[in-house]
């Protein structure tokens, strides 16, 4: 019995683990999870700097908008660049600039020359990186890991995110406590190193590159097309947009959600390192059992919302911290399987067009949620902040499964389905969602 037991748990952790039997995957995780411990310290610190140097919600709701921005209007044209050029190339550089956009920050905060415009335009800088970085980011796993370890890569990814916000949010609570603010971006400039050196590094032959897209006219709308058109495409990118848009605002909700508490940045950073811990879990989960398609989307967009308004109704700060393990949890699985679902569905010419889009709806759907979420926070409570995105997630919820009642089986879960085989009234549903 206990032999049986232990050989489960074995094949278990390594079912949940198998991505990291990749060289390269291992060394690229290696090093950003070191750099995401940064990129969360500097979001903490970020927004803290400016709700101290302001005291309003709103305008830390304009600083993660104007981060956002670029890639709302850009974003896509990113995806056309990360199917033309070598991504691991790509990455490196951008990941570079992004080290440099911080020590420019913390050297202005360490130096007392810091001004909220300054804050607003570096913002603005790297959401303009992003909307390069990002695309090739999602669609280079494919090419380090291969299909059959894709969902799995994808959710090991989610949870090192989530992880790093753990550590990376708790870190910045000391830090901001004990050193100063401007700490928390200077450490985070240096942890650019760690990803750049993982890229340098890979074993290139290892890799599995998809051949560039010759540069063509069109390309652009072309993706547009295509994702429209495909049910399995469409369909999760709309429901992203929805829940980004309103519920993945913690930047923006957190920091009033602190205050409501009575406290300072430690508070904050606690609620976002709690967030993380509850990430984590939910992480290895999706990693080790998780689906993909649209049905599995639907019911992890209701479990997020239905997590959100309990944490609304939290009355003491430690019911909140619990209530934040569960939101955690059920953010990274909706993303996890969101993401995953897209990268299994698009053809691999697509992957990188289809990964911006995803980047657009995920994060340029911020530069509307954002300051909408801020003045909710700031004029009716957190707490409203934290059920206006408990309410996107169950309208995302009711549309899939709206959809999922509306076409064929296999396009609802069985997202290998060809694009030329998509039926007309599921690629009118699609499109018309997509509208």
């Amino acid at each position: 019995m206990s032999e049986a037991f232990t050989a489960k748990r074995l094949a278990l952790t390594k079912q949940t683990f198998a991505a990291l039997a990749i060289p390269n995957y291992r060394r690229y995780f290696a090093g950003q999870a070191i750099s995401l411990c940064g990129t969360w310290m500097q979001s903490v610190a970020q927004s803290w700097l400016i709700f101290k140097l302001t005291g309003s919600a709103t305008d830390v709701g304009w600083a993660v908008a104007l981060q956002t921005l670029p890639v709302l209007f850009l974003g896509p044209y990113g995806g056309v660049v990360a199917d033309r050029i070598d991504k691991r190339k790509l990455m490196m550089v951008l990941q570079s600039m992004m080290g440099v956009l911080a020590l420019v920050l913390g050297l202005l905060v360490v130096t007392n020359h810091v001004h909220v415009w300054e804050v607003f335009a570096l913002a603005f800088l790297l959401g303009l990186n992003n909307c390069f970085e990002n695309p090739a980011r999602q669609s280079f796993v494919l090419e380090m890991v291969g299909a059959k370890d894709l969902r799995n890569a994808v959710s090991l990814n989610s949870t090192m995110v989530n992880a790093a916000r753990a550590v990376g949010a708790a870190i910045a609570g000391i830090v901001i406590a004990a050193g100063g603010i401007g700490f928390c971006f200077l450490l985070n400039a240096a942890s650019f190193v760690a990803v750049v050196y993982s890229l340098a590094s890979m074993n290139v032959g290892a890799l599995h590159p998809t051949l560039p897209t010759q540069r063509s006219k069109g390309q652009l709308r072309e993706g547009l097309r295509y994702s429209a058109k495909t049910v399995a495409i469409g369909v999760p990118l709309v429901m992203m947009a929805v829940v980004g848009c309103l519920a993945y605002e913690f930047q923006v909700v957190l920091p009033a959600l602190a205050k409501t508490f009575h406290g300072g940045g430690a508070t904050y950073g606690f609620l976002t390192a709690s967030m993380g811990v509850g990430a984590i879990a939910g992480g290895l989960y999706t990693a080790a059992r998780g689906r993909t398609g649209v049905r599995a989307m639907v019911t992890s967009s209701a479990v997020f919302g239905v997590l959100l308004l309990l944490a609304s109704a939290a009355p003491t700060l430690p019911l909140e911290l619990v209530a934040m393990l569960g939101v955690g949890a059920a953010s990274v699985s909706f993303l996890s399987k969101g993401n995953s679902s897209l990268q299994l569905a698009a053809a691999p010419q697509m992957r990188g067009r289809v990964m911006a889009l995803w980047a657009v709806a995920f994060m340029g759907s911020t530069p509307i949620g954002g300051p909408i979420a801020g003045a909710v926070s700031e004029y009716f409570g957190a707490r409203w902040g934290l059920v206006l995105g408990a309410s996107a997630c169950l309208v995302a919820a009711a549309f899939g499964a709206l959809v999922l009642r509306r076409i064929a089986r296999p396009d609802a879960e069985g997202i290998r389905r060809p694009p030329a085989q998509t039926q007309p009234a599921e690629a009118l549903t699609a499109t018309s969602a997509l509208r």
